[in-house]
């Protein structure tokens, strides 16, 4: 391969991750933007994909900084706070309580000083959300330990799942890359699918939290089954139509 070759391809790679940045996602946009074929942006997002400066998602790609903590955060953000809200209905005043890593629980631990709580016990897999309860009057705070994911930032690995199993919860808080009616909730890493079911297993009541615009899509690693969740808690109101597929299988909020 020529010195010019591989200058336009960095070149061009170059620009496929801007246009990710300016929210151009699909393949096929791609190709237009960057003037190639389809197939030819297919090998470039497999190349950065091992550089670690993408992630694959179905139909196209994101960049990597797309999936950060912060970025994430700013998301969807009317949504999580109608979800927030309805979640603190759901917080006991005293007992434990689990908290997955995610922004839109994270929410609900901002949320959490706005009701008076009792001795109340709460782990999580993340380091945000943990700082949001360590500051929480009345809650003693956890955070499990473990390997920071480096596609969400939650802690995930045999640390945080052996330090989970030191508790028994009265409800956890989940929330899930995607969710589809037919296999349940889904990760884009098993280690964070993997950890997410630790926090399940020692927990009575399993609230599964998710934004309207994660409905009815598919990410590669399998967590939960709709019969797994007491609950499902979106920002749509219980009887839109958008949660028909999900009537019968979970009870709805």
């Amino acid at each position: 391969m020529s010195e010019e070759t591989i200058a336009e391809g960095d070149h061009r790679r170059a620009s496929i991750i801007t246009a990710l940045r300016e929210g151009v996602r699909r393949v096929d946009a791609l190709a237009r933007a960057c003037g190639v074929s389809t197939m030819t942006i297919r090998r470039d997002l497999q190349v950065l994909e091992r550089r670690n400066e993408i992630r694959r998602v179905r139909g196209g790609a994101v960049p990597v900084d797309a999936w950060t903590f912060d970025h994430r955060l700013g998301r969807s953000t009317a949504a999580k706070e109608l979800i927030a809200a309805k979640l603190l209905a759901l917080v006991p005043d005293k007992g434990g309580i689990g908290f997955d890593g995610s922004t839109t629980v994270h929410g609900l631990a901002r949320r959490l000083k706005e009701q008076p709580v009792h001795d109340l016990t709460a782990v999580t897999t993340g380091f945000e959300t943990f700082h949001e309860l360590s500051r929480t009057p009345g809650c003693r705070a956890y955070a499990t330990g473990g390997t920071a994911d480096p596609h969400t930032g939650s802690l995930v690995g045999p640390l945080a799942q052996v330090t989970l199993q030191q508790f028994a919860l009265h409800t956890c808080f989940l929330s899930a890359t995607f969710l589809d009616d037919s296999i349940g909730s889904t990760e884009f890493t098993a280690d964070e699918a993997a950890v997410k079911r630790a926090l399940t297993a020692v927990s009575q009541r399993i609230v599964l939290a998710v934004d309207s615009s994660k409905l009815g899509r598919r990410a590669v690693a399998k967590c939960l089954s709709l019969d797994e969740a007491d609950m499902l808690v979106t920002d749509l109101a219980p009887g839109d139509e958008r949660l028909d597929p999900y009537r019968d299988l979970v009870e709805l909020m």
